[in-house]
């Protein structure tokens, strides 16, 4: 499998550079050059399997061409170590509880998953990696917990100041160790943007290796479709479509629902969850995509008016308006905080 420049789709890497690198030069991310369906006798199994056996064969099929499965195995093993149950709350309405993980993340799975990676990329080799990341929440704790103490690994997060929750901030900032929080005046998108810039700094690049554990990194990005896989195993067989809610900032937890999709996973419908950051609705319901400065809400880890992922989206529906419009839009504006 190799993995593709966004921005010069003729630039390709394998699955170690893209992780390792994150982005390219050119502030590109990273896809992988097919999306693999799963067979029809998974898809027939699927009830039958437990959550690790679930991730094991996803992302078998989707990186087992550059990892061998033993390895791959022990990183699933030891990231998703906790259940993500599904509750049903009344006849046809189920919620996935994403909150069992040790920072109480949904990013838990993805932060460990990644974590695994690097473990497994590095291992023979004598270099340190810099991860700069920027977080709007629960991001920054998840990616600090999972990389606490990785020989060859340094973190670097940048977080807005007063925009995350306190439970987040003690989080972020008291791990130590190879761990380091850097408070931000500032929204989550001039943290990001800095996080950017960095990448983009050819002098910087030559002294430190850096990439990131944001979701633009796709080794983060893509276990979080275990969730959906897991939500249909446990939801068994239904005479009825399946439309599933996604509470979206950045955009990387739908955007792995999409690959699942695209793997073959039953899924009907997405709905793009958002609050009155809503630059991707706007494009579904319009056709133009604008990017809007961050509005803070008391969803913070949903304030984001320049989603990173959004660029993937386009990629999985070949730019395709119409075909991304079909993803059903919910505005939760009872959430928002004043002006």
């Amino acid at each position: 499998m190799n993995y593709y420049d966004i921005k010069n789709p003729t630039h390709k890497v394998t699955l170690k550079e893209a992780v390792l690198k994150s982005i390219s030069a050119e502030s590109g991310l990273y896809m992988p050059d097919h999306i693999p369906a799963l067979s029809d006798s998974f898809f027939a199994n699927l009830s039958n399997l437990n959550l690790q056996e679930i991730a094991f064969e996803v992302s078998n099929a989707m990186l087992g061409e550059d990892i061998p499965q033993d390895a791959l195995k022990q990183i699933v093993n030891k990231a998703i170590s906790f259940p993500i149950p599904l509750k049903q709350l009344d006849e046809n309405l189920f919620v996935q509880e994403l909150f069992h993980g040790p920072t109480l993340a949904f990013k838990d799975v993805g932060a460990r998953f990644m974590a695994g990676l690097f473990q497994y990329f590095l291992r023979n080799e004598d270099r340190e990696v810099v991860i700069l990341v920027a977080t709007s929440g629960d991001t920054g704790s998840a990616v600090a917990n999972a990389f606490y103490n990785i020989n060859g690994v340094k973190v670097v997060i940048l977080y807005p100041s007063g925009k995350v929750s306190g439970l987040q901030e003690k989080q972020l900032t008291t791990m130590g160790g190879n761990i380091t929080a850097l408070e931000v005046e500032g929204n989550f998108d001039d943290c990001q943007q800095m996080v950017k810039l960095a990448f983009a700094d050819k002098e910087l690049n030559t002294v430190l290796n850096l990439t990131s554990a944001n979701s633009i990194n796709f080794a983060r990005l893509f276990p979080q479709s275990f969730f959906y896989f897991n939500a249909i195993a446990q939801l068994g067989k239904v005479d009825k479509p399946v439309v599933i809610s996604v509470p979206s900032g950045n955009f990387g937890n739908l955007t792995s629902g999409l690959i699942a999709k695209k793997m073959g996973l039953p899924v009907h419908q997405f709905i793009a969850s958002t609050n009155r950051n809503h630059s991707v609705p706007d494009f579904l319901k319009g056709g133009e995509f604008i990017p809007q400065q961050t509005h803070h809400t008391i969803t913070n880890a949903m304030d984001v008016g320049n989603p990173s992922n959004f660029p993937r989206m386009l990629e999985i529906y070949q730019k395709q308006h119409l075909a991304m419009a079909i993803i059903s839009l919910i505005l939760m504006e009872q959430l928002l905080m004043p002006d």
